[in-house]
């Protein structure tokens, strides 16, 4: 593991960021080499790895984020599809639940899939371990940064593989890749330098979770592939649930403030009935539970400000959630991470690959939406702590107004399920047009249509557009 490094990238976290990461990096001809800690678990790759304690929930891949994967991965979609993930509209084919109002129906042209954590990654994984300049290594913990005497540059990574008789190692690289997730080491590895650390900011919501698998009639929610439930100021609990490959459904339930899901499972399934729309409880009441519940618990979103630090040392790039770990009631982390990618690909493109200045400006930028989103949200609720400024009041009272009337006007719901999905613009929700439908409580045109399917409806099968 030793050598000059030169045209060398490490990568260090082999989840979907760094696996995203490492994908745009192999077209710049670099060598890429992978480093995490586990390695995942042969045969099933619907198994979790351990590093990935999340793998075991409800993960959603949103529809921009199914657009970057197949433009890095061609034929991604289908083959998610062939292993019998369902494919469907976001907002036509599954049902939307948000500050306690059911959305409208209508076809919103945002085709997703609807796949498991694990079987995705190790679907991402094996398209990046087949590259040619892409090595994924044994499982290894990375202890520290190598750099030069004066601490400005990068030059590398000190290593100890996980097994016996290992003995440190240094392996030398022209840039470092922290892809770490919420357990990154940069602002460690930056004091250890004499750098500051970088400015945080956190929206502590205490959120929980729990998870279960069941075999459901595929009919339960009468043809759609999920449902969502989101919590409310009068109601801090909610679900989710989704038919995913292998015949089967993920349920998550989750609770903000304390009011977590019990792993019980008859309390895990009296806090599903408990909820405020019976969708998703009546849904699992008669179905054949595969597995017990599993807990997980998500104090807090956190966001590093490294864009405001004065000195960061070039050769090193923190992306995904090294940089910012969200709510994962929003669904969000994945496409975020995808987005990065694409970036990363442009950023090594036009500034070189250690330069990390107009990095931690670009990642800023894509965050400042998902930010503002879950940061709007979570402090809809009066006892989640949190910097309550005037921005944050006017927009969560209009985005409240909002979901009010996209139970009735069908335009609504679709732009707001386009931003949810990071295809359009938060401000494409400012338009006048759409402000105007939202302060008369839905368009001149709005109609109900709570209940009723779009026209037009997508086979889960067969729908694999872009």
């Amino acid at each position: 593991m030793d050598g000059a490094g030169e045209g060398r990238v490490v990568v260090v976290g082999g989840g979907i960021a760094g696996l995203l990461a490492a994908r745009v990096l192999a077209d710049r001809h670099l060598e890429v080499r992978v480093l995490d800690r586990d390695h995942p678990e042969r045969g099933d790759p619907s198994t979790p790895r351990r590093g990935v304690p999340q793998g075991h929930h409800i993960h959603a891949l949103l529809p921009r984020g199914r657009q970057i994967l197949e433009e890095l991965f061609p034929g991604l979609t289908r083959q998610l599809v062939d292993a019998g993930a369902p494919s469907g509209d976001l907002l036509g084919d599954a049902r939307l639940h948000l500050s306690g109002h059911r959305f409208a129906r209508a076809g919103a042209d945002l085709t997703t899939v609807s796949v498991s954590r694990p079987y995705l990654e190790t679907c991402i994984r094996d398209r990046v371990a087949a590259l040619a300049n892409v090595t994924i290594g044994p499982p290894t913990d990375v202890l520290g940064l190598v750099t030069t005497p004066d601490g400005k540059r990068v030059r590398g990574v000190r290593v100890l593989r996980r097994a016996d008789g290992s003995a440190e190692e240094v392996l030398d690289a022209t840039l470092v890749i922290d892809a770490m997730g919420r357990g990154s080491r940069t602002p460690t590895w930056l004091r250890e330098l004499g750098a500051a650390e970088p400015p945080q900011e956190r929206i502590a919501g205490d959120l929980g979770y729990a998870t279960r698998h069941y075999r459901l009639d595929p009919t339960v929610l009468g043809g759609d592939w999920g449902t969502l439930q989101a919590p409310t100021p009068h109601c801090p609990r909610g679900g989710a649930l989704a038919r995913i490959e292998g015949d089967r459904w993920i349920v998550t339930l989750f609770g903000l403030l304390g009011d977590h899901p019990s792993t019980d499972p008859v309390g895990f399934e009296d806090f599903a009935a408990s909820l405020t729309f019976p969708d998703l409880g009546e849904a699992i009441r008669s179905g054949t539970p595969l597995d017990d519940p599993v807990a997980y618990r998500f104090p807090a979103s956190v966001r590093c400000r490294y864009e405001r630090l004065r000195r960061f040392p070039d050769g090193l790039l923190p992306i995904g959630d090294a940089v910012c770990s969200l709510n994962p009631i929003y669904g969000q982390g994945m496409t975020v991470a995808a987005l990065q990618a694409l970036a990363l690909r442009e950023h090594v493109r036009r500034d070189g690959a250690s330069e990390p200045r107009r990095w931690l400006h670009r990642v800023a930028r894509i965050l400042d939406a998902p930010w503002d989103m879950v940061v709007g949200g979570d402090l809809a609720h009066p006892e989640v702590e949190g910097p309550r400024t005037a921005k944050v009041r006017v927009l969560g009272a209009y985005i409240a107004r909002l979901h009010a009337a996209a139970a009735r006007d069908p335009r609504l719901a679709v732009a707001f399920a386009r931003v949810m999905a990071l295809v359009d613009p938060p401000t494409s929700l400012l338009r006048p047009g759409t402000a105007a439908r939202v302060l008369h409580g839905g368009g001149p045109t709005a109609r109900r249509v709570v209940g009723t399917r779009p026209t037009g409806h997508l086979d889960p099968r067969k729908e694999v557009r872009r």
